[in-house]
């Protein structure tokens, strides 16, 4: 049986978490969630073009890669590669479920992420794990990583407009 971990222990965990990433670092995001039933595909399963919903703005710590430019024929190119990292329970608050292809705005640039990993678990344990007889109530899955790639508006269909 275990000692720690229990629900006591995680609430003061994402508390003290909660509290450092929206009321100290609070740097916000726009995030943009595909609507899949208005994306058509096309023959080969891919969507050229693609709807969204957003943005929901969102607290998260972002770990910002450098900009690399590749010279092309067609000219420069920028790329950037930045992960995202949510608690879990402020993307559960925001009703979001993060895949690969949402798109976050982070300093007016656009990112479509690449790959989502929710490996950051409270003391090892994940109480929806299968196998842990007698742990349901001990750790918990607590954190969210995106990993996205630079992306242009036009790419995407976005419109920036003046009001």
């Amino acid at each position: 049986m275990a000692l720690y971990g229990t629900l006591k222990d995680i609430a003061m965990f994402t508390g003290v978490a909660r509290e450092i990433i929206d009321d100290i670092i609070t740097q916000q995001i726009g995030y943009y969630k595909v609507i899949l039933p208005n994306t058509p595909a096309n023959m080969y399963g891919e969507a050229l073009v693609k709807d969204y919903v957003g943005p929901v703005l969102i607290n998260c710590l972002i770990d910002r890669g450098d900009f690399n430019t590749n010279s092309t024929d067609f000219g420069p190119d920028s790329a950037r590669d930045v992960s995202f990292r949510f608690l879990r329970n402020s993307l559960i608050d925001a009703n979001i479920v993060p895949e690969v292809g949402d798109i976050v705005m982070y300093n007016e640039l656009y990112y479509e992420v690449d790959n989502e990993n929710e490996n950051q678990l409270i003391l090892g344990k994940d109480s929806n794990y299968a196998y842990s007889t007698g742990l349901e109530n001990y750790g918990n899955n607590f954190s969210v990583i995106l990993t996205t790639h630079l992306t242009t508006p036009e790419r995407l269909g976005i419109q920036r407009s003046r009001l």
